[in-house]
């Protein structure tokens, strides 16, 4: 279940970014380059977190054979 855990963890994260993005999109003050950077974390993350459902489904795909 540690994959499981982590997968959470990393969703949490993501939700965390999209709430950044959504209030930097929204402040007149932000400038481009922090808008990109937050993308590219979220993003970094969205990778991370499909890898580890790949594997988990790999893993339960193991386990039922």
């Amino acid at each position: 279940m540690a994959i499981q855990a982590r997968l959470e963890t990393l969703e949490k994260k993501h939700g965390a970014l999209e709430e950044e993005l959504h209030l930097a999109l929204n402040h007149p003050s932000s400038d481009d380059t922090m808008i990109s950077d937050i993308k590219r974390r979220k993003l970094r993350l969205k990778d991370e977190i499909e890898r580890l459902r790949g594997e988990m489904t790999e893993s339960n795909r193991m386990e039922l054979n």
